[in-house]
């Protein structure tokens, strides 16, 4: 099923520790640390930018993969899981910014993007009213049509 790379306390006598980068994100280490020790079983030492745990007081079953999870969550509740991405590399966790455009060119584009749409409403306004305006002159005026049927008999109403 996992192999023994998967699973952080699987045939490693503690002789290996689960360690987490935090890069940019070391002003939430010691949040981090205080939300991953009831989830892993122990609190991880924060020192620097990296979190490190051991192995043998990890709750025995825990994954990477369920570490991984436990601060992407941790991230959300925080308000800033888009700014930043989790990997997993051996037994070690890196947590990355993600770099983005700067803000002039992505206002940039939004506004060429903008553009662009209401030219497009423009025109199919445009091509609208003229397709409206060539039917009316193209369709005759239609007659109403009268009715050349008898009206309706009242029908005769019992008396009591």
């Amino acid at each position: 099923m996992g192999s023994s790379n998967n699973v952080i306390t699987e045939e490693t006598n503690g002789s290996s520790n689960l360690e987490i980068t935090l890069g940019t994100m070391k002003d939430y280490g010691n949040e981090l640390a205080e939300f991953l020790e009831p989830r892993v079983g122990t609190k991880p030492s924060v020192s620097g930018s990296t979190l490190t745990a051991e192995d043998s007081s990890i709750r025995p079953g825990i994954r990477f993969r369920h570490v991984k999870t436990y601060i992407k969550r941790f991230m959300y509740m925080k308000g800033i899981k888009q700014k930043y991405r989790v990997f997993v590399s051996g037994n070690e966790l890196a947590i990355q910014e993600i770099e983005f455009e700067e803000k002039g060119k992505e206002e940039e584009k939004e506004t060429k993007k903008e553009e662009k749409v209401e030219k497009i409403i423009e025109e199919k306004e445009s091509s609208k009213e003229e397709a409206e305006s060539t039917e009316r002159e193209e369709q005759p005026r239609k007659e109403k049509k009268v009715s050349k049927s008898r009206p309706r008999k009242k029908k005769a109403q019992p008396e009591d």
